[in-house]
């Protein structure tokens, strides 16, 4: 199957935020947005789950119980998610990079599955990494089944509202389009606050 002239650009500006975002967080190198390339270490465990600030929302052991304001720990496995239920608590808390990072990659697993698997999976189903390496190699799982479901997409499911069954969002009403843009701005503005947050921590010292 071709692949729709439209969903090209949205296709090609998915796989610069990935690349982009992979290589912040891997190094050894990461394209500074104009070609220059910029140093930069692998993530370590300590710094994934730093807290820059008092009362951070976070990744934690599930023994260990959710963090200030937080009131469960979202997805299954050893480690979960600081959550609460809506609403959610005002001014919402900081989230560190761990956080934003399994946020990123469960969303990314779930709407691939709530558009091209089973149409099953919740936040309970979804494993949470407690280390660096596993959220890495979640976030590329998971950013792998979203765009293998892209390709899956033709013009007509393009079009559909509700081809996306995902149950946190907009997508049982919007067409599918609008999901995919969604998709690539929650991709785009949570790889640049781990990107800041990974600034942070290299100057926290200075």
């Amino acid at each position: 199957m071709s692949t729709p002239p439209r969903l090209i650009p949205l296709l090609d500006q998915f796989d610069f935020a990935r690349e982009r975002l992979a290589d912040r967080l891997t190094g050894p190198v990461v394209d500074s947005g104009n070609g220059t390339a910029v140093e930069v270490g692998p993530l370590t465990d300590e710094e994934y789950l730093w807290e820059p600030v008092p009362g951070c929302w976070s990744v934690r052991r599930r023994t260990d119980g959710p963090g200030p304001r937080a009131t469960a720990l979202s997805g299954t496995g050893d480690w979960g998610r600081d959550t609460a239920p809506a609403p959610h608590p005002v001014p919402p808390p900081f989230t560190t990079l761990a956080w934003r990072l399994s946020h990123l990659s469960e969303l990314l697993a779930l709407r691939a599955d709530h558009t091209a698997g089973t149409h099953t999976l919740t936040r309970d189903d979804y494993r949470t990494s407690g280390d660096a390496a596993g959220a890495i190699a979640e976030f590329g799982a998971a950013a792998t089944a979203w765009r293998n479901a892209l390709l899956a997409a033709d013009d007509r499911a393009l079009d559909t509202v509700g081809h996306s069954t995902y149950p946190h969002g907009s997508d049982p009403e919007d067409p599918f389009v609008d999901i995919v843009w969604w998709v690539n701005q929650e991709l785009l503005h949570h790889g640049a606050e781990i990107a800041l947050i990974r600034d942070l921590y290299r100057s926290r010292h200075a």
